[in-house]
Protein backbone atom coordinates (compact mmCIF):
# COMPACT_ATOMS: atom_id res chain seq x y z
CA UNK A 1 0.00 0.00 0.00
CA UNK A 2 2.67 2.55 0.85
CA UNK A 3 4.08 2.06 -2.64
CA UNK A 4 0.91 2.84 -4.28
CA UNK A 5 0.39 5.53 -2.33
CA UNK A 6 4.21 6.85 -3.21
CA UNK A 7 3.18 5.96 -7.00
CA UNK A 8 -0.61 7.49 -7.22
CA UNK A 9 1.85 11.03 -5.64
CA UNK A 10 4.54 10.97 -7.97
CA UNK A 11 4.30 13.44 -10.90
CA UNK A 12 6.61 14.02 -13.81
CA UNK A 13 8.03 17.16 -14.98
CA UNK A 14 7.88 17.36 -19.01
CA UNK A 15 9.45 21.07 -18.78
CA UNK A 16 10.41 21.59 -22.75
CA UNK A 17 13.17 23.84 -21.68
CA UNK A 18 14.36 20.45 -19.41
CA UNK A 19 14.92 22.39 -15.83
CA UNK A 20 17.03 25.48 -18.10
CA UNK A 21 15.05 28.15 -16.56
CA UNK A 22 16.86 30.94 -17.96
CA UNK A 23 15.92 29.69 -21.05
CA UNK A 24 12.29 29.63 -20.49
CA UNK A 25 12.63 33.38 -19.83
CA UNK A 26 14.13 33.54 -23.27
CA UNK A 27 11.49 31.88 -25.11
CA UNK A 28 9.03 33.64 -23.16
CA UNK A 29 10.32 36.86 -24.90
CA UNK A 30 9.49 35.67 -27.98
CA UNK A 31 5.95 35.57 -27.46
CA UNK A 32 6.15 39.74 -26.92
CA UNK A 33 8.48 40.15 -30.06
CA UNK A 34 11.66 40.77 -27.34
CA UNK A 35 14.74 40.13 -28.52
CA UNK A 36 17.43 41.23 -26.05
CA UNK A 37 16.68 38.33 -23.66
CA UNK A 38 17.54 35.73 -26.02
CA UNK A 39 20.79 37.89 -27.12
CA UNK A 40 21.94 37.71 -23.04
CA UNK A 41 20.84 33.69 -23.36
CA UNK A 42 23.56 33.15 -26.08
CA UNK A 43 26.10 35.23 -25.01
CA UNK A 44 26.24 33.94 -21.48
CA UNK A 45 26.07 30.60 -22.77
CA UNK A 46 29.61 31.10 -23.74
CA UNK A 47 31.70 28.40 -25.50
CA UNK A 48 29.94 26.00 -23.31
CA UNK A 49 29.02 23.83 -26.93
CA UNK A 50 26.59 21.40 -25.44
CA UNK A 51 24.46 23.92 -23.37
CA UNK A 52 24.50 26.68 -26.41
CA UNK A 53 23.42 24.28 -28.51
CA UNK A 54 20.88 23.08 -26.89
CA UNK A 55 19.54 26.50 -25.99
CA UNK A 56 20.08 27.87 -29.69
CA UNK A 57 17.78 24.42 -31.20
CA UNK A 58 14.82 25.12 -28.63
CA UNK A 59 15.20 29.20 -29.13
CA UNK A 60 14.63 28.38 -32.88
CA UNK A 61 11.69 25.93 -32.85
CA UNK A 62 9.93 28.81 -31.07
CA UNK A 63 11.21 31.42 -33.43
CA UNK A 64 10.28 29.69 -36.52
CA UNK A 65 6.68 31.12 -35.80
CA UNK A 66 7.90 34.52 -34.71
CA UNK A 67 9.66 37.57 -36.43
CA UNK A 68 11.51 37.91 -33.25
CA UNK A 69 14.91 36.75 -34.81
CA UNK A 70 14.35 39.21 -37.73
CA UNK A 71 13.97 41.67 -35.33
CA UNK A 72 17.17 41.71 -33.91
CA UNK A 73 19.14 41.33 -37.16
CA UNK A 74 17.29 44.48 -37.94
CA UNK A 75 18.56 46.23 -34.70
CA UNK A 76 22.07 44.13 -34.97
CA UNK A 77 22.64 43.18 -38.55
CA UNK A 78 26.55 41.60 -38.09
CA UNK A 79 25.36 40.40 -34.46
CA UNK A 80 26.90 36.57 -34.45
CA UNK A 81 24.64 35.09 -32.06
CA UNK A 82 21.84 36.43 -33.96
CA UNK A 83 23.25 35.06 -37.29
CA UNK A 84 23.28 31.87 -35.13
CA UNK A 85 20.23 31.58 -34.59
CA UNK A 86 18.69 32.84 -37.61
CA UNK A 87 20.71 29.76 -39.09
CA UNK A 88 18.78 27.53 -36.83
CA UNK A 89 15.51 29.05 -37.07
CA UNK A 90 15.42 28.16 -40.93
CA UNK A 91 16.62 25.27 -40.46
CA UNK A 92 13.31 24.49 -38.31
CA UNK A 93 10.79 26.47 -40.85
CA UNK A 94 12.35 24.32 -43.80
CA UNK A 95 11.49 21.20 -41.44
CA UNK A 96 7.82 22.67 -40.25
CA UNK A 97 7.19 23.68 -44.21
CA UNK A 98 8.29 19.35 -45.12
CA UNK A 99 6.44 18.28 -42.22
CA UNK A 100 3.41 20.85 -43.06
CA UNK A 101 3.14 18.84 -46.93
CA UNK A 102 3.55 15.16 -45.74
CA UNK A 103 5.69 12.39 -46.54
CA UNK A 104 6.35 12.16 -50.42
CA UNK A 105 5.20 15.72 -51.33
CA UNK A 106 7.57 17.54 -52.88
CA UNK A 107 9.52 20.18 -51.14
CA UNK A 108 10.19 24.20 -51.96
CA UNK A 109 13.59 23.59 -52.94
CA UNK A 110 14.22 27.40 -52.44
CA UNK A 111 13.17 27.20 -48.62
CA UNK A 112 16.06 24.63 -48.15
CA UNK A 113 18.77 26.75 -50.01
CA UNK A 114 17.66 29.67 -48.04
CA UNK A 115 18.25 27.52 -45.04
CA UNK A 116 21.50 26.32 -46.49
CA UNK A 117 22.79 29.82 -47.02
CA UNK A 118 21.98 31.24 -43.34
CA UNK A 119 23.70 28.26 -42.24
CA UNK A 120 27.06 29.21 -44.35
CA UNK A 121 26.88 32.85 -43.41
CA UNK A 122 26.39 31.93 -39.47
CA UNK A 123 29.71 29.81 -39.99
CA UNK A 124 31.12 32.90 -41.00
CA UNK A 125 30.30 35.26 -38.77
CA UNK A 126 30.97 32.70 -36.00
CA UNK A 127 34.01 30.82 -36.80
CA UNK A 128 34.49 28.77 -33.74
CA UNK A 129 31.14 27.61 -33.04
CA UNK A 130 30.05 24.15 -33.92
CA UNK A 131 26.42 25.10 -34.25
CA UNK A 132 25.68 26.11 -37.45
CA UNK A 133 27.58 22.83 -38.44
CA UNK A 134 24.94 20.99 -36.98
CA UNK A 135 22.17 23.10 -38.49
CA UNK A 136 23.07 22.81 -42.03
CA UNK A 137 24.10 19.06 -41.64
CA UNK A 138 20.37 18.79 -40.44
CA UNK A 139 18.90 20.39 -43.34
CA UNK A 140 20.66 18.53 -46.02
CA UNK A 141 18.06 16.06 -44.82
CA UNK A 142 15.28 17.52 -46.68
CA UNK A 143 17.07 17.39 -50.16
CA UNK A 144 15.31 14.90 -52.40
CA UNK A 145 18.47 12.82 -52.61
CA UNK A 146 20.46 14.68 -49.78
CA UNK A 147 23.47 16.34 -50.92
CA UNK A 148 27.29 14.64 -52.36
CA UNK A 149 29.10 12.56 -49.97
CA UNK A 150 32.04 15.46 -50.76
CA UNK A 151 30.03 17.80 -49.43
CA UNK A 152 28.66 16.40 -46.16
CA UNK A 153 32.41 14.58 -45.05
CA UNK A 154 33.12 18.42 -45.51
CA UNK A 155 30.42 19.81 -43.38
CA UNK A 156 31.32 16.87 -40.81
CA UNK A 157 35.35 17.99 -40.58
CA UNK A 158 34.19 21.46 -40.02
CA UNK A 159 32.00 20.26 -37.35
CA UNK A 160 34.30 17.66 -35.66
CA UNK A 161 37.27 20.24 -35.84
CA UNK A 162 35.10 22.58 -33.95
CA UNK A 163 33.49 19.93 -30.94
CA UNK A 164 34.99 16.16 -31.86
CA UNK A 165 32.04 14.80 -29.54
CA UNK A 166 29.29 17.09 -30.41
CA UNK A 167 26.03 15.07 -29.72
CA UNK A 168 23.36 17.03 -31.65
CA UNK A 169 25.49 16.98 -34.50
CA UNK A 170 26.65 12.87 -34.35
CA UNK A 171 22.76 12.83 -33.94
CA UNK A 172 22.15 14.36 -37.08
CA UNK A 173 24.17 12.47 -38.87
CA UNK A 174 22.70 9.17 -37.44
CA UNK A 175 19.08 10.80 -39.35
CA UNK A 176 20.69 12.05 -42.14
CA UNK A 177 22.68 8.08 -42.60
CA UNK A 178 18.75 6.58 -41.62
CA UNK A 179 16.59 4.13 -44.18
CA UNK A 180 14.02 6.92 -43.38
CA UNK A 181 16.37 9.63 -45.30
CA UNK A 182 19.42 8.82 -47.24
CA UNK A 183 21.10 5.58 -46.23
CA UNK A 184 19.83 2.20 -44.14
CA UNK A 185 19.83 0.36 -40.91
CA UNK A 186 23.15 -1.03 -41.43
CA UNK A 187 24.73 2.27 -42.01
CA UNK A 188 23.33 4.28 -39.54
CA UNK A 189 24.16 1.32 -36.75
CA UNK A 190 27.47 1.57 -38.01
CA UNK A 191 27.81 5.66 -37.91
CA UNK A 192 26.37 5.28 -34.11
CA UNK A 193 28.96 2.27 -32.82
CA UNK A 194 31.85 3.74 -34.83
CA UNK A 195 31.45 6.67 -32.92
CA UNK A 196 30.77 5.23 -29.22
CA UNK A 197 33.88 2.78 -30.61
CA UNK A 198 36.31 6.28 -30.09
CA UNK A 199 33.90 8.33 -27.42
CA UNK A 200 36.29 9.51 -24.35
CA UNK A 201 34.85 7.58 -21.17
CA UNK A 202 32.03 9.60 -19.81
CA UNK A 203 30.97 11.23 -23.04
CA UNK A 204 27.56 10.88 -23.96
CA UNK A 205 28.03 9.31 -27.83
CA UNK A 206 27.26 5.82 -27.03
CA UNK A 207 23.96 6.64 -26.40
CA UNK A 208 23.69 6.95 -29.98
CA UNK A 209 23.03 3.12 -30.69
CA UNK A 210 19.64 3.98 -28.42
CA UNK A 211 18.78 6.36 -30.98
CA UNK A 212 19.70 4.08 -33.61
CA UNK A 213 16.96 1.70 -32.30
CA UNK A 214 14.32 4.01 -32.27
CA UNK A 215 14.94 5.22 -35.80
CA UNK A 216 14.63 1.59 -37.05
CA UNK A 217 11.17 1.34 -34.90
CA UNK A 218 10.05 4.41 -36.01
CA UNK A 219 11.00 3.41 -39.89
CA UNK A 220 8.95 -0.22 -38.99
CA UNK A 221 6.16 1.03 -37.78
CA UNK A 222 5.51 4.22 -40.09
CA UNK A 223 6.12 1.80 -43.29
CA UNK A 224 2.91 -0.77 -41.94
CA UNK A 225 -0.11 -0.41 -43.40
CA UNK A 226 -2.09 2.40 -41.55
CA UNK A 227 1.66 3.20 -39.76
CA UNK A 228 0.21 0.69 -36.55
CA UNK A 229 1.94 -2.18 -37.44
CA UNK A 230 4.44 -3.90 -34.75
CA UNK A 231 5.11 -7.62 -36.80
CA UNK A 232 8.01 -8.89 -36.07
CA UNK A 233 8.56 -5.79 -33.48
CA UNK A 234 7.93 -8.25 -30.67
CA UNK A 235 11.69 -8.98 -29.66
CA UNK A 236 12.72 -5.11 -30.99
CA UNK A 237 13.70 -3.76 -27.98
CA UNK A 238 14.79 -7.73 -25.59
CA UNK A 239 16.79 -9.56 -27.90
CA UNK A 240 19.85 -10.41 -27.35
CA UNK A 241 22.06 -7.27 -29.45
CA UNK A 242 19.40 -4.82 -27.50
CA UNK A 243 20.40 -5.61 -24.17
CA UNK A 244 24.51 -5.48 -24.99
CA UNK A 245 23.99 -2.05 -26.61
CA UNK A 246 22.36 -0.97 -23.18
CA UNK A 247 25.01 -2.33 -21.28
CA UNK A 248 27.65 -1.20 -23.02
CA UNK A 249 26.19 2.47 -23.08
CA UNK A 250 25.51 1.96 -19.79
CA UNK A 251 29.39 1.27 -19.06
CA UNK A 252 31.11 3.80 -21.32
CA UNK A 253 28.44 6.46 -20.05
CA UNK A 254 27.24 6.19 -16.81
CA UNK A 255 29.10 3.64 -14.76
CA UNK A 256 31.34 6.29 -13.48
CA UNK A 257 29.04 9.06 -13.22
CA UNK A 258 27.64 9.30 -9.25
CA UNK A 259 25.18 11.54 -8.08
CA UNK A 260 26.20 14.14 -10.68
CA UNK A 261 23.36 16.24 -11.60
CA UNK A 262 21.53 15.56 -14.96
CA UNK A 263 22.18 19.27 -16.95
CA UNK A 264 19.43 20.38 -19.32
CA UNK A 265 21.15 19.51 -23.02
CA UNK A 266 21.68 15.94 -21.61
CA UNK A 267 18.39 15.10 -20.04
CA UNK A 268 16.71 13.96 -23.60
CA UNK A 269 19.72 11.34 -23.91
CA UNK A 270 18.64 9.88 -20.61
CA UNK A 271 15.62 9.41 -21.38
CA UNK A 272 16.60 7.47 -24.82
CA UNK A 273 19.07 4.96 -21.93
CA UNK A 274 16.14 4.59 -19.34
CA UNK A 275 13.59 3.99 -22.27
CA UNK A 276 16.16 1.42 -23.71
CA UNK A 277 17.07 0.35 -20.19
CA UNK A 278 13.27 -0.64 -19.20
CA UNK A 279 12.22 -2.04 -22.16
CA UNK A 280 15.04 -4.20 -23.09
CA UNK A 281 14.49 -5.51 -19.05
CA UNK A 282 17.78 -4.14 -17.78
CA UNK A 283 16.75 -3.65 -14.57
CA UNK A 284 19.92 -3.22 -12.76
CA UNK A 285 20.43 -0.38 -15.25
CA UNK A 286 17.15 1.36 -15.42
CA UNK A 287 16.39 1.86 -11.73
CA UNK A 288 20.14 4.00 -11.23
CA UNK A 289 18.94 5.63 -14.61
CA UNK A 290 15.30 6.76 -13.28
CA UNK A 291 16.40 7.78 -9.69
CA UNK A 292 18.76 10.16 -11.20
CA UNK A 293 16.12 11.64 -13.93
CA UNK A 294 14.57 12.30 -10.70
CA UNK A 295 10.87 12.73 -12.65
CA UNK A 296 12.07 14.78 -15.35
CA UNK A 297 10.86 13.84 -18.77
CA UNK A 298 11.18 14.38 -22.53
CA UNK A 299 8.39 12.83 -24.01
CA UNK A 300 10.29 11.20 -26.51
CA UNK A 301 11.22 8.57 -27.22
CA UNK A 302 8.72 7.13 -24.72
CA UNK A 303 5.68 8.76 -27.13
CA UNK A 304 6.87 6.37 -29.76
CA UNK A 305 5.57 3.25 -27.82
CA UNK A 306 2.76 4.89 -26.11
CA UNK A 307 1.53 7.43 -23.43
CA UNK A 308 4.65 8.85 -21.88
CA UNK A 309 3.44 9.58 -18.40
CA UNK A 310 1.47 5.98 -17.93
CA UNK A 311 4.75 4.07 -19.61
CA UNK A 312 7.25 5.99 -17.08
CA UNK A 313 4.99 5.83 -13.97
CA UNK A 314 4.42 2.12 -15.03
CA UNK A 315 7.89 1.21 -14.58
CA UNK A 316 9.06 3.22 -11.96
CA UNK A 317 5.66 1.48 -9.88
CA UNK A 318 6.90 -2.23 -11.60
CA UNK A 319 10.92 -1.35 -10.70
CA UNK A 320 9.92 0.36 -7.10
CA UNK A 321 12.10 3.20 -7.88
CA UNK A 322 12.41 5.72 -4.91
CA UNK A 323 14.37 9.05 -4.96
Amino acid sequence: MARDRFASKFTLDFDPDCGDHALTSARQDIVIGRWQGLRELLRSSGVDWSSRGHRVRLLAQRCASSTTVESWLAAEPHAADALVLRAATETARAFGVAIAAGRGATIDRDRIDAAVLACLRATEAYPEDPTPWVSLISVARLYPTGVRRQELARWWDELYQRDPYNLEGHLQVLHYYSARWHGSHGLMYDFARDAAQVAPPGSALPVLVQYARVEEFRHAVDGAPGGHGTVGLSQHWDHDGAVSDVRRTWQRWMAGRGETAVAPAELRDLNHLAHAACLAGTTDIAVPVLRLLDGRATRTPWSYTGDPDKQIVKWRKALRVRD
